[in-house]
C-alpha cells in the first residue's frame, strides 16, 4: 500500500466533470484506490458517487491511498491527473 497527499488545484474542486474523470482514470487499474480527506473521512476513488458524498473543494488536501499489484502506476497517474486540473 503507497499513499501521496494531493491538493486540489480544480477551480470547482471534485464536482460532477472532475469526479467522473479521477472515477474513469482509477478503474483503469486492479488495485484498490481510496481517499482519505478531512478528519476521518474515506471515499472510494473508483465511485462517482462516493467522491461527490466527499465534498471536496478547490484547496482541499486529499490523500489518495493505492493498494494492489499496480499501486505504483495508479499513484503516479492519478496525482498526474489532480496536479493537471484533470485535464486528460
Amino acid at each position: 500500500m503507497i499513499s501521496k497527499k494531493v491538493q486540489i488545484i480544480n477551480p470547482t474542486g471534485l464536482h460532477l466533470r472532475p469526479a467522473g474523470v479521477l472515477c474513469e482514470e482509477a478503474m483503469k487499474y486492479q488495485s484498490l484506490v481510496t481517499f482519505r480527506y478531512g478528519e476521518n473521512g474515506t471515499a472510494n476513488a473508483k465511485s462517482v458517487l462516493s467522491v461527490l458524498g466527499a465534498c471536496i473543494k478547490a484547496g482541499d488536501e486529499i490523500e489518495l491511498v493505492c493498494d494492489g499489484q499496480d499501486e505504483e502506476e495508479a499513484l503516479e497517474n492519478l496525482v498526474k491527473l489532480i496536479q493537471n486540473g484533470f485535464e486528460q
